[in-house]
């Protein structure tokens, strides 16, 4: 996502496929992108990078989000609809350039169309080659349920970190039920913690996180304070904050595929050095000591986009 929009860096796409090659050249096998990103243009990124090299991949794409050019407040809409979601796939593969994506997601749950009927439209697509599996995205238990009651969902994308402990509670349990994968996206709490956030003044003006209320007001300098707690923790272990992060969610069970994002290669080194760092159970301790489940301050979304999760 961060390649083509949201955090306020004009994108870099020769940087951004080198990037993609050097995940892959390191094993990184899972490339997750979305239709609404950068309106289309990552799924274009994508599959130019990809090129030559497709099969070297699971290739998980998302629908649901349909811009709006009328209204600036929700600039996007939810649309679950059956019409849409096969209108959405062939789209998808036309800008990835390829002919079938191996995962599928429905990026949010349309409150106005029975997910029986999403996910009905869904595994058509599976039907007609064009999808291996499916997936949704921020859902509850509940719908996660009701949909693999239609098709069997292989995973479910939420937000998960050290500071977005829900899942673990909410629809985390009724995934291990089913057997379903998790696949936690923003692992690294959008960059905060990396400990290289110091002010929200360290952000671009178009930057998203300006409008997120974890990175505003008093809610930032109280997450800092926990963020410090993770550094020090860290720096006792010889690791840098980031991977101290990943490595806490890897260590959460063999179901669990976090999906850091990243522009740039070093960084993608960082995030890759998380996979050799083992942790104790007193550490993942003092972890959960430092970042309980109810420490940080703020919502994630603004009110619009609070109301499409968890749903």
């Amino acid at each position: 996502m961060g390649m083509s929009q949201s955090y306020g860096v004009q994108s870099d796409d020769t940087e951004s496929i080198a990037t993609v090659h050097a995940a892959i050249d390191a094993g990184c096998t899972f490339i997750d992108t979305a239709d609404v990103y950068g309106d289309g243009a990552n799924e274009e990124l994508v599959g130019r990078a990809l090129a030559g090299r497709r099969d070297e991949v699971v290739l998980a794409t998302k629908f649901g989000f349909q811009r709006s050019a009328t209204d600036a407040v929700a600039p996007s809409v939810v649309n679950g609809r059956p019409e849409y979601a096969a209108a959405a796939i062939d789209a998808s593969l036309r800008r990835l350039g390829v002919d079938h994506v191996d995962l599928w997601y429905l990026h949010r749950r349309d409150p106005q169309v029975p997910i029986e009927e999403t996910v009905g439209a869904m595994a058509q697509a599976v039907e007609a080659g064009k999808v291996r599996y499916l997936g949704l995205s921020e859902v509850s238990g509940e719908t996660a349920r009701a949909a693999h009651a239609v098709h069997p969902i292989s995973a479910v994308q939420s937000e998960w970190s050290l500071w977005t402990r829900d899942p673990e509670t909410g629809v985390l349990p009724t995934l291990r039920e089913l057997g379903i994968g998790f696949v936690p996206f923003s692992p690294l709490g959008r960059g905060f913690l990396t400990g290289q956030l110091t002010s929200p003044d360290d952000f671009e003006p178009d930057d998203m996180r300006r409008g997120l209320p974890r990175f505003s007001g008093e809610n930032f300098q109280r997450n800092l304070d926990l963020v410090a707690k993770v550094q020090a923790l860290a720096s006792e272990k010889g690791v840098l904050p980031s991977q101290l992060a990943l490595a806490w969610l890897l260590a959460q069970g063999n179901d669990i595929a976090p999906i850091p994002g990243t522009k740039r290669r070093t960084y993608l080194a960082e995030n890759l050095g998380a996979v050799d760092v083992s942790l104790t159970a007193d550490e993942l301790a003092a972890l959960d000591a430092a970042f309980p489940p109810d420490a940080v301050a703020g919502d994630r979304y603004a009110p619009t986009g609070m109301s499409q999760v968890g749903k």
